[in-house]
């Protein structure tokens, strides 16, 4: 009788760790993206309660108000940890993210630039509206480098903000 031996051959063992090799060394760097991708994400969130206190403002005073309080709200440096600070600017209600580059892996702001559609197909900055008397659904402007989303949706006209293209979330492109 012939004994079979079972098992595997250096040669079949050293490919195989070869490919795991090559396939990890592919999917690290996107791992890293993803990472800071998740940080950034944290000041969208922190920003919720700043959206909903200009959504619901009706006059520019209110806008002032509403802002002033939600500003309170918020410890001005190191609110988190991976923002440097988080604020929105009571006169036109544009909320500013900033992010700390030794916890996030990246340096750069966001900004949140709110608008109203008063009307068919007319977009304006929520100063704008209030000033002239006019009201609406509120819709938002998210932008770091890069603006190609908030000009598709008629609103190119938001400031932009510093924040790497690569690191900021689909609708901040």
């Amino acid at each position: 009788m012939k004994r079979q031996i079972l098992g595997y051959s250096l040669v079949e063992l050293m490919t195989v760790t070869a490919i795991i090799g090559i396939l990890a060394a592919i999917a690290l760097p996107g791992l890293a993206d993803r990472a800071v991708k998740t940080r950034v994400s944290e000041g969208l969130i922190l920003a919720g309660p700043f959206k909903a206190a200009i959504a619901e403002s009706v006059t520019a005073t209110e806008l002032a108000n509403n802002v002033n309080y939600a500003n309170g709200q918020v410890s001005a440096t190191n609110p988190s940890k991976y923002l440097t600070s988080i604020q929105a600017n009571p006169s036109t209600g544009v909320i500013t993210i900033a992010y700390n580059p030794t916890n996030v892996g990246t340096s750069g702001t966001l900004l949140l630039s709110p608008f109203v559609r008063s009307g068919v197909g007319s977009v304006e900055t929520v100063a704008t509206a209030f000033a002239a008397g006019r009201t609406g659904v509120v819709d938002w402007a998210c932008r770091g480098i890069g603006g190609s989303y908030a000009t598709a949706t008629g609103m190119g006209a938001a400031g932009a903000g510093t924040l790497l293209e690569r690191y900021s979330p689909a609708n901040c492109r």
